[in-house]
């Protein structure tokens, strides 16, 4: 009897364990494919869709200069490249989800990304300064208020990113912010604008007798036959602020092949960044770069710059079209930076994207125009995620170098160059490409402010 006791009771014991293994088999059957739909997610390739640059591309950009391009004629076509978005989004395999899944995916969609780039053109804005009163930082050829023009409404509407905050600029107050900061601007004309609105709004357009030209400290100078120094620097002693301007209109390093040679020819390093910021960037906190209109041959030609890599004249073919240089040069450039912010920590570095062209119905010498003067006519709205500048965009991505992607909301203003109304006008050929002061640029610093 005891005997059968304990049989029965083994038994019992045997039963109950093959009910909770098979109760755990069950289990992991109906829960595996929610996991394994998670994890998919989790595991989604988020880079696929950013565009590769191809060194290999044949193609030139189109001629992007003005007025001094010996080719021209050709139109920009121009590359989208999709920017990674911030909501995930990805194929599930399970045929159900359990209510904590459907939780993470609702968040997910709900959640609000901030895009500086994204978003809409409203009539709320006021010209932060006057064009007629900022005499000490804007040139004159810029300031449009000193010209034939007439019609200024382009003056009065302001950039509305998409879930941003964009405060009103200040120009006290952004000097506050940036106390005891340095920020410098290296690049083409179009980083020169940015440079003297960034003056024109920090001061209100108006006199400072207080600011102190530094340029002599960074190596600014002007030869006999210059007709500009080759930066600018100044200081604000109120708030120990220093912002400055240096002239690298490819951003790569260039020197001489003969020194004692006038005439001679200059080496264009595709993969050096120019040594002014090699000198300098530990002396700077925030460093905004760009180039792009200087990339076509007839400013090779113009100023004898060579193509050299690895100190060597260039003899990869992949490179011989100018847009695949052009992109060789700027990831070059950034990867040098991105590996030098580490030994900078308090540096914030942007690479702003190419400011858009103009020119309808030809090119600056052949015709073509951009004197519409009516806002907006191609719409007000900026709806993509995608960045124009494709080459500037796959530069960035997985660097810690910034994106201060300008392109977009800058392409729908096309009434905001100086168009036909420059002081020295010559017949029949319009700025397409240079802005009106106060303008478009005035909107890169907003954003950029803001991004800080």
């Amino acid at each position: 009897m005891k005997l059968g006791l304990n049989g029965l009771v083994g038994k019992q014991l045997s039963l109950t364990l093959v009910i909770i293994f098979t109760t755990l088999l069950i289990w992991k059957w109906v829960r595996t494919p929610y996991e394994d739909s998670f994890h998919q997610l989790q595991d989604l390739d988020l880079f696929s869709q950013v565009a590769k640059v191809d060194y290999a591309n044949q193609h030139p950009l189109a001629e992007e200069d003005f007025p001094n391009a010996e080719i021209a004629g050709h139109h920009t076509s121009e590359t989208v490249v999709q920017v990674v978005s911030d909501n995930i989004v990805g194929p599930t395999t399970a045929s159900k989800q359990t209510e904590d899944a459907k939780g993470f995916q609702s968040q997910i969609r709900e959640d609000k990304v901030c895009n500086f780039a994204k978003g809409k053109w409203a009539g709320k804005g006021r010209p932060l300064y006057s064009g007629f009163e900022c005499k000490q930082w804007l040139s004159e050829p810029w300031a449009c208020r000193l010209t034939q023009r007439t019609d200024f409404s382009y003056e009065k509407f302001r950039w509305e990113p998409e879930n941003c905050d964009m405060p009103e600029f200040d120009g006290s107050n952004f000097l506050r912010r940036m106390q005891d900061k340095t920020i410098a601007l290296v690049g083409d004309s179009l980083g020169r604008q940015q440079f003297q609105s960034l003056m024109c709004m920090v001061t209100g357009g108006k006199e400072r007798p207080d600011v102190e030209d530094v340029g002599l400290q960074y190596g600014f100078t002007m030869g006999l036959n210059d007709k500009r120094p080759n930066g600018w620097a100044y200081w604000f002693p109120i708030t120990n602020t220093t912002i400055l301007y240096y002239w690298s209109a490819t951003l790569c390093d260039v020197e001489p092949l003969n020194v004692s040679d006038p005439a001679t020819s200059y080496a264009m390093h595709l993969d050096r960044p120019t040594s002014f910021l090699k000198q300098n960037l530990h002396k700077f906190d925030v460093l905004v770069l760009n180039t792009g209109h200087h990339w076509n041959r007839g400013k090779l030609r113009a100023n004898r710059w060579e193509m050299f890599v690895n100190g060597t004249p260039n003899t990869d073919r992949r490179l011989a079209a100018m847009g695949s240089a052009k992109d060789f040069a700027v990831h070059r450039v950034v990867e040098w930076l991105d590996s030098q912010l580490p030994h900078h920590p308090r540096l914030k570095a942007f690479f702003r994207s190419i400011s858009p062209r103009h020119f309808f119905n030809g090119e600056w010498n052949s015709g073509g125009t951009c004197d519409n003067t009516k806002p907006l006519t191609g719409g007000n709205v900026v709806s993509q995620d995608a960045a124009i500048d494709a080459a500037a965009a796959s530069a960035v991505n997985g660097t810690r170098v910034v994106l201060l992607d300008i392109t977009g909301l800058s392409q729908l203003r096309d009434e905001s160059h100086i168009s036909k109304y420059s002081i020295k006008g010559t017949e029949g050929v319009q700025d397409c490409l240079h802005w009106c002061l106060p303008g478009i640029p005035d909107t890169w610093n907003e954003v950029l402010a803001a991004q800080l």
